[in-house]
């Protein structure tokens, strides 16, 4: 596994924000309208039978869509992956339920040492309003469970809202974007399984996990049916799973997995064709002054080895959210 980045190599980390979505035409344009300046937007779509695809589009003209290669949350996140060009990804839902402009908190914990940021709907300053009492209660228990099993401290496996490094991905060992899938079903890690999975991998590959607070909402536009108890028995399967796996390797480390090839940009009307066709992102338009617009680069700032442990000394630009509470596995 390659190490983690120094914090001192970029005086700006490029980000990019990964969004799955399928058939989220009202909910998208909230979130890609409320985003942070960053580099670059993927969105990833789950063949969207409504007009995903084309109100991406219209409410962010540089954004970048590709087409899952098979279904579940977890392909689209790895196809994002595979597409993204950036020193940071964060993983943010279309529907909604998180807010885009935490993305400055996320980042901040990474340029502050952490490898992997993780949301916690459960940490001081955070919030779970979309889920009632059952279901924070369940949440509760399997994050019990596995700090029983991996000896960790989290207080939300299921949070969906997370921050890596790019160069860390493959640490999670998920399967290829471009290897042939079963034929009837999800494969391991490509399901509603994924978040849990991510997080527990992280953790038992040593790297420094830190949990940032954070808000979960309702659905802002479209009740959809929440399989609350398939969900649940899929995560203490994953819990369960990933123990017995961890205890047959051993602590060795994951096997390297290469990221796929970058992913053109999906045309309208244009067949998906071979998922790991290279895709080139266009320059930005230029304005009159002969200035860049369109894609902004956040304004962040690292100290270049100054102070006794070289971290960051937190000044940015990006908007600030009270409330910070960050915890470290």
């Amino acid at each position: 596994m390659p190490p983690a980045p120094r914090h001192d190599q970029w005086s700006t980390p490029s980000v990019t924000v990964v969004i799955p979505a399928l058939n989220e035409e009202h909910n998208l344009p909230l979130i890609l309208e409320n985003l942070p300046p960053v580099d670059e937007v993927i969105v990833v779509d789950g063949r969207s039978h409504d007009d995903t695809v084309a109100v991406a589009r219209e409410v962010r003209p540089d954004v970048v869509v590709i087409r899952q290669t098979r279904t579940g949350k977890g392909n689209a996140l790895v196809c994002g992956f595979a597409a993204s060009t950036s020193d940071i990804i964060v993983t943010l839902n279309a529907d909604g339920s998180a807010d885009p402009q935490e993305i400055p908190r996320f980042v901040d914990a990474l340029l502050s040492g952490a490898e992997v940021a993780h949301g916690s709907r459960f940490r001081p300053g955070g919030d779970h309003r979309d889920a009632g009492a059952l279901e924070r209660t369940g949440h509760q228990a399997l994050s019990r469970l596995v700090n029983l099993f991996f000896g960790t401290r989290f207080t939300d496996l299921s949070c969906g809202y997370n921050a890596y490094w790019r160069a860390l991905v493959p640490a999670l060992d998920l399967p290829a974007p471009d290897v042939r899938g079963p034929k009837r079903g999800l494969a391991w890690g490509e399901g509603p399984e994924i978040d849990t999975l991510a997080t527990i991998r992280m953790a038992a590959q040593g790297l420094r996990v830190v949990e940032v607070a954070t808000v979960g909402y309702p659905r802002l536009d479209g009740d959809r049916p929440r399989r609350v108890l398939p969900a649940a028995v899929r995560a203490v399967r994953t819990a369960y799973s990933e123990y017995v796996r961890r205890w047959k390797i051993g602590r060795r480390p994951a096997p390297q997995r290469r990221l796929s090839e970058p992913l053109r940009p999906l045309h309208e009307n244009e067949p998906t064709g071979r998922h790991a066709a290279r895709h080139s992102v266009p320059p930005p338009p230029r304005d009159r002054d002969g200035g860049r617009r369109g894609r902004r680069r956040p304004d962040l700032t690292v100290i270049q080895g100054e102070g006794r442990d070289d971290r960051w000394d937190g000044t940015t630009h990006l908007r600030a959210v009270p409330g910070e509470n960050f915890r470290n596995y």
